[in-house]
């Protein structure tokens, strides 16, 4: 059984499956709109992570600002907490720390190994891996 069948109705917004529609992409005069509102949300956050003398404060600011962002949408716009909206939402922020990974934080961990080398072990599994070589078989 599909998800198509799944739903009994298409919720407004979600993108049809089977490619039918395209993901949607914020256009830059969307992203105009929002920027001042996001930039007036992280100022809140940095003065309220400024409040305390850790300086990691500001990832449970952070971390809630989004949640309850994110559960506020869905209420006003889906209304009860069904699985597809869990499941939507999980998808959205799985995406943002993926892409955050890839844009940020891995060009980050490639200079740093330049700087102070690999660790040791994954040259030999990358070697072995490359070399097409499985010295234990495929049982181990």
């Amino acid at each position: 059984m599909g998800f198509k069948c799944i739903l009994k109705s298409r919720p407004v917004g979600l993108p049809e499956i089977e490619g039918e529609k395209k993901m949607p992409y914020i256009a830059p005069e969307h992203r105009l709109e929002l920027d001042g509102l996001i930039d007036q949300l992280a100022h809140g956050i940095l003065t309220q992570a400024q409040k305390s003398p850790s300086d990691a404060a500001f990832a449970g600011l952070l971390n809630y600002a989004c949640t309850r962002l994110a559960l506020k949408i869905v209420r006003h716009r889906f209304g009860p907490m069904r699985y597809w909206l869990i499941a939507l939402v999980t998808g959205v922020f799985k995406n943002i720390a993926d892409e955050f990974y890839r844009r940020v934080a891995a060009p980050y961990e490639e200079r740093q190994m330049a700087q102070s080398g690999d660790v040791d072990l994954y040259r030999e599994y990358i070697k072995e891996i490359k070399m097409g070589s499985d010295p234990g078989g495929d049982c181990r």
